[in-house]
């Protein structure tokens, strides 16, 4: 796994080649400003655009970047924490996510799963956040099939601290609060936040019956840094934890997750090289209640309770050399995961079924400049640790080209994703679908080609990508039988795939307005029968309004998709949909603000998936806060 990310990638990535913006200060080495380009499609959020955008976790104020989705259209806020992997360009399928998602520089993904647990970041305590889509790059292996996710906290600054409350409609209340402070070279630093919402029934008024219960979740979240610096010698540790409680949609259906991590890092800084080490330990486990629902909606019946307890460590060395000619990258890394999924059968009887998976990975990546032009290339070796597949090789190679306003970029890359212990071992089961593990499952692979070009003006900037990209024994849900009772599925390797398409990424702005606009077609289908990949709508896009004036912020903002399909054969039939969602902030002294947020402005009902019961969205949601910082 990959968790060094912060340490090479001021050599991999940058936007806008003017005015590349500012980088968080790590606890392992400075991200300055990038101007060497790498050959990704790449989106940059800052704290500033990320308070514009509503939502009480990151995965929805995201979900304004082109192609950003969950496994369903459902949020974070309701979902089943089982089905909140991230895609990337329309790369669907399963709810284990293609996407690698780091939290400075550490796995946010779940160990076990694969997943992401939106609520372990607050998102106000996020410095930066930095979208690249595709596989441009050797440094990243599993989970990066599709693209990475970065997400930096906010420095450590001298006596900085704050305290705010948020409430809302349908129960919501969220208190937060945090500290940091310096000391000589020493700095330190906690916050913590919870909420809690009652939620709203997922199915639609007209089936629900008396089991039919809100949707809801409680959480506990909060972490703690410290870091040393003296000299060229940096060193950090952070430990965060997370407690959180769901409800989800009937009195049986109910889940529970415990998290504990632990991370360190130590770097050292000479003139052109660097020196880093990672390391990292977690532990959890994953609680959850499954019931089978009559038709009626009236009654329901325990099948089984389920206990997940895993455990990883990892951690990661990584060289790093740079010059006005050419700049490298080399590095290796190991993880270790060990889960197993206990199933309490009703009435009587327990199924197991778990194991350890150890992957290790080798990796190098360079790049060449030629006056305007530059070159990159780089490999990657993997170790799997699977039976059926121990070794995976992954080449890249790329170019940029820039002059002025204007860079065009292009790579060409191989990647994969090896299962998960989720996908080879355990059976989970949603209303009355039900999905069963695969101990066969081969790892999926991608070989994908992009070309793009990128145009920065003073007040204005667009960029463009066509991407294509072949998937091999990819992992997908596959319906077995269907009968009005029960749906039963099995995850397996589905032959292949062809995914392409174009991104479109503005902005534009203009006195105290930006306007930014994003669109994603995406063409994502199977190459056995030609049926649409499921979970992935053709046409995406977003379109964000904001006015600034001295104190006050206003933004409002529309997000829309058009229809897709929930499973393989493609007869569950999702509609297309639209929301809006608008944010006002003022500043009402130097320390106290006072904010509004509201979602799904309209009210619209839309449906997010089939158990094979039908499922929906949230509905308006709204919020009132003050924030005080000093």
């Amino acid at each position: 796994m990959k968790f060094c990310y912060v340490i090479i990638l001021p050599l991999l990535n940058a936007q806008e080649p003017e005015k590349a913006p500012e980088r968080v200060k790590s606890e392992i080495t400075v991200l300055g400003s990038v101007k060497a380009e790498a050959p990704a499609s790449m989106t940059i959020v800052g704290a500033p655009e990320l308070r514009t955008v509503p939502g009480i976790n990151l995965d929805d104020r995201l979900r304004q970047v082109p192609g950003f989705t969950l496994f369903r259209r459902s949020s974070g806020l309701t979902a089943n924490p089982t089905t909140q992997g991230v895609s990337l360009r329309g790369l669907g399928s399963t709810g284990a996510s293609r996407t690698l998602v780091l939290w400075d520089g550490v796995l946010l993904n779940d160990p076990f799963g694969g997943w992401v647990y939106w609520t372990r970041v607050a998102p106000e305590s996020v410095n930066q956040v930095e979208v690249t889509r595709g596989a441009s790059t050797s440094v990243f292996g599993d989970r990066a099939m599709s693209g990475s996710i970065a997400l930096f906290s906010k420095p450590i600054e001298t006596r900085h601290y704050f305290g705010a409350i948020e409430g809302g409609n349908r129960g919501q209340v969220t208190p937060s609060a945090g500290y940091w402070d310096r000391l000589g070279n020493w700095g330190f630093g906690a916050q913590a936040r919870a909420f809690r919402f009652d939620g709203y029934p997922i199915v639609p008024q007209r089936i629900r019956g008396r089991v039919d219960t809100p949707a809801n979740v409680e959480f506990v979240t909060g972490d703690t840094r410290v870091d040393y610096t003296r000299g060229a010698h940096r060193a950090g540790l952070k430990l965060d934890i997370l407690a959180e409680d769901r409800d989800n949609g009937t009195p049986l259906q109910t889940n529970s997750t415990s998290i504990g991590s632990l991370a360190g890092n130590y770097a050292r800084q000479w003139t052109n090289d660097s020196l880093a080490v990672t390391g990292f330990y977690q532990r959890q486990e994953y609680r959850a209640g499954f019931s089978a629902i009559a038709a009626s909606r009236n009654t329901e019946t325990l099948t089984f309770r389920q206990s997940v307890p895993a455990e990883a460590v990892g951690g990661s060395a990584v060289y790093r050399h740079s010059n006005s000619a050419w700049n490298g990258v080399f590095g290796g890394d190991v993880n270790r995961v060990e889960g197993t999924s206990f199933d309490f059968l009703n009435p009587t009887g327990v199924r197991r079924g778990g194991g350890v998976i150890t992957q290790r990975g080798a990796f190098g990546q360079t790049d060449f400049r030629f006056k305007d032009l530059r070159l990159f290339a780089g490999a990657r070796q993997q170790f799997t640790g699977l039976a059926n597949r121990t070794q995976f090789f992954s080449p890249s190679a790329g170019f940029t080209y820039g002059r002025g306003a204007w860079r065009t970029r292009g790579s060409v890359y191989r990647a994969f994703r090896a299962p998960t212990l989720n996908e080879l071992y355990r059976e989970f089961r949603a209303g009355n679908t039900t999905t069963q593990g695969n101990p066969a499952l081969r790892p999926e692979t991608i070989f994908g080609a992009e070309v793009g070009a990128d145009w920065v003006g003073e007040k204005s900037r667009a960029g463009v990508t066509f991407f294509r990209n072949e998937l091999n024994e990819i992992i997908t849900n596959v319906t077995l039988s269907t009968t009005p009772a029960l749906i039963t599925r099995q995850r397996r390797n589905f032959g292949s795939a062809l995914n392409r398409g174009i991104e479109i990424d503005l902005r534009h702005q203009w006195r105290q307005f930006r306007w930014d606009g994003s669109y994603l077609f995406v063409d994502s289908r199977f190459a056995l029968g030609g049926a649409r990949i499921p979970q992935v709508a053709r046409h995406q896009g977003s379109s964000q309004l904001t006015w600034n004036w001295r104190r006050t912020s206003v933004t409002g903002s529309l997000r829309s998709a058009s229809l897709q399909f929930e499973d393989d054969r493609n007869t569950q039939l999702l509609p297309g949909y639209a929301a809006v969602q608008g944010v006002a902030r003022q500043q009402l002294t130097d320390q106290l603000s006072v904010q509004v947020a509201i979602e799904n402005l309209l009210n619209r009902e839309y449906l997010t998936g089939f158990t094979p019961a039908a499922q929906i969205g949230p509905p308006r949601l709204w919020r009132v806060g003050l924030r005080w910082e000093k």
